[in-house]
């Protein structure tokens, strides 16, 4: 049995909107230098008029006092925070929360200049509804995950991990990620997201199209009576062949056109 769609906020795109970009699961790292300067490029030269970040921007956010810090961490992630501000001068830029970075918070996202979005909600561009999610809290049968999900999320849990020094925090953060490399080492199954719970919450917004990262499947799956799941690509520009792709919208007269294109297309494509 699915659960009840939770409440969906809304959000509606000025008229003057032109093309939307959305993108998602960059897992942002100083050790993952190509993937970064893909990032700064495509951030610095996209024309869009909005540009959507489903999730997991970082590989991991302990707190956004990390600002505050004079490590090495902390200078990557102020670097990250400058390139988002200046981009925020240009166009919109909008941060959902992902699994890797759900501490980022008012503080950073002020700093940054991102405004942020509930998970999930419906944006209405171009006559249409979107419903845009991080795409985790869907894959109802990884059930160890979302346990631990509805844990990390309380208030109660964020206040005690927060109240912790950086340095524990930060340690505690890289265990977590030496866990998840070993397990995806494992060959283990990750799993998709619940069809018919994807269903409920197009239903719920009464919109037909569900665009969402987390899964890292790039695709487009057309499911229901006039109902689309776009999936968000991961990016690693180390890969073979490099990972690092832009969903986009463009609005021409009263139709969307959905485009996936490489980021060093996207800044090309106007």
């Amino acid at each position: 049995m699915n659960p009840t769609p939770p409440r969906i906020a809304e959000l509606t795109a000025p008229a003057a909107w032109r093309v939307v970009d959305f993108i998602s699961d960059l897992h942002l790292q100083a050790s993952e230098p190509a993937t970064v300067a893909a990032w700064e490029h495509y951030m610095a030269h996209t024309r869009a008029d909005a540009v959507f970040i489903l999730g997991d921007l970082f590989e991991v956010w302990v707190g956004d006092d990390v600002l505050g810090a004079n490590d090495a961490e902390a200078q990557f992630e102020a670097h990250c925070s400058h390139i988002l501000r200046t981009t925020a001068q240009r166009c919109a830029v909008f941060f959902m929360h992902g699994n890797r970075d759900f501490l980022l918070g008012a503080a950073f996202a002020q700093a940054a200049g991102l405004q942020l979005l509930t998970d999930p909600t419906a944006l209405v561009f171009g006559a249409q509804r979107w419903l845009l999610t991080h795409g985790d809290a869907l894959c109802l049968d990884d059930t160890d995950y979302l346990q631990f999900r509805t844990q990390v999320r309380s208030p109660a849990w964020q206040a005690t991990f927060l109240a912790q020094p950086l340095a524990e925090r930060r340690a505690i953060a890289r265990g977590l990620r030496a866990q998840s490399e070993a397990r995806k080492k494992s060959g283990a199954v990750y799993a998709d997201v619940d069809a018919a719970a994807a269903r409920s919450w197009l239903q719920a917004a009464q919109a037909h199209e569900l665009i969402h990262g987390h899964t890292h499947k790039p695709a487009d799956h057309a499911f229901g009576t006039d109902l689309q799941r776009r999936v968000l690509s991961d990016w690693d520009a180390a890969a073979t062949p490099p990972r690092a792709e832009v969903l986009r919208l463009r609005l021409g007269g009263d139709a969307v056109q959905v485009q996936r294109l490489a980021a060093s297309q996207a800044v090309l494509d106007h």
